[in-house]
């Protein structure tokens, strides 16, 4: 096992607690936040006018910035900034992608500089408080500290990373996930299943505990969205699913491992950026197809993946197994059932390779490799 530094101060609130927010923002000194949030869906399932009536309840001004899109994107993140000139906090009510967009939002009002300056390797000196009620368990970004962001001029989705913007407090209550559709509820799997085996693989040792945690997320993960499937009122698998999600990339499955890398979020990023595919959908075509080409780099991991989760002998038999468990739940593995033509790959692939060298996988992923990993996934 490598020597390793753990930080994550992030406080969880599990359970259905989201009136306590109010509380917690006056009691850590706030009077005028940002309220961020997506489209409709809040409204519509009454969580807007319950965390409304508490800010007023407790005389929390409040500015609001809703619309966030499923992939976040440059200028309405912008917009929010200019919004929270005057605040001291955010609150992000939703998913990831309102998380992430909330990230940059206090990030830039913070530093005092441009968003986009963050995603193209500025450091920030200051952040406004960070508090998260979290409606959609995937990507784990209500407990670390990264941020995805797309620049819909340039095509571009990039990632940053600070301390700063780690959340103070996140308020995870599975029940508020209940008016999710079955096809994000797959693509909410894909995602939470996608941060495990990235690190899994791609770690530069496996300590025994690391790698038994590992799995045993996944398969968590697994036998929790069939019953969510299957019934949608099942606490106990959300509770679980929602813990899961946390775990997958919390920091805590890549301790001791050493380096390690995301090339499958890298690739799936550009299927973002290029065609606004929902991540978790784009990560089930590319996952299975990378597997396949990396298997032979880590033969031993991939027979013991197979033989731990899917209780097949072969890393092929384990592969498409996983292949056909995407399918079974609804979530695509072609990029045909995404929509997007083969004719496209040496496209997605320039997108790649425009990339590959900010998330220092230029040197191990060329673009000659990156157009053989998306011909598997045809």
């Amino acid at each position: 096992m490598k020597a390793f530094n753990y930080y994550n101060p992030v406080k969880v609130i599990f359970g259905g607690r989201q009136t306590e927010i109010a509380d917690i923002l006056k009691a850590d000194g706030h009077s005028k936040i940002l309220l961020v949030y997506g489209k409709n869906s809040i409204k519509k399932s009454g969580l807007y006018d319950e965390i409304c009536a508490s800010l007023n309840d407790n005389g929390i001004e409040f500015t609001e910035h809703g619309g966030v899109s499923s992939n976040p994107v440059l200028s309405h993140a912008k917009e929010g900034a200019l919004k929270a000139k005057d605040t001291t906090a955010v609150l992000a009510v939703g998913g990831g992608s309102v998380i992430d967009e909330s990230k940059a939002i206090a990030a830039a009002v913070g530093t005092g500089c441009d968003i986009w300056e963050l995603y193209e390797g500025k450091k920030p000196t200051c952040a406004l408080d960070l508090y998260v009620i979290l409606t959609i368990s995937a990507t784990g970004s209500e407990v670390n500290d990264g941020s995805v962001l797309t620049n819909e001029e340039t095509k571009e989705k990039l990632s940053f990373g600070s301390p700063l913007v780690y959340p103070r407090v996140s308020i995870v209550n599975p029940a508020l996930a209940l008016t999710l559709s079955q096809n994000y509820i797959a693509y909410s799997a894909v995602d939470i299943i996608a941060h495990v085996l990235e690190i899994y693989f791609t770690a530069e040792e496996h300590p025994k505990i690391q790698n038994g945690f590992c799995e045993n997320i996944v398969k968590s993960v697994i036998k929790a969205a069939e019953k969510i499937l299957k019934n949608p009122n099942d606490m106990d698998a959300r509770s679980e699913f929602a813990l899961c999600a946390s775990w997958a990339l919390n920091g805590l499955t890549s301790l001791g491992v050493g380096n390690y890398s995301f090339p499958n979020h890298m690739i799936e990023h550009s299927l973002s950026a290029i065609y606004n595919v929902p991540h978790g959908a784009g990560l089930a075509v590319v996952l299975p197809a990378w597997l396949k080409w990396f298997c032979k780099s880590n033969k031993k991991q991939a027979k013991r993946f197979a033989q731990k989760v899917f209780n097949k002998k072969s890393a092929q038999e384990g592969i498409s197994a996983l292949k056909s468990w995407f399918s079974e739940i609804g979530a695509p593995v072609t990029l045909k059932e995404l929509g997007i033509a083969n004719g496209d790959i040496e496209k997605i692939a320039e997108n790649v390779d425009l990339v590959s060298d900010r998330w220092g996988l230029k040197e191990e992923y060329p673009i000659k490799t990156i157009k053989k990993i998306l011909n598997l996934m045809k």
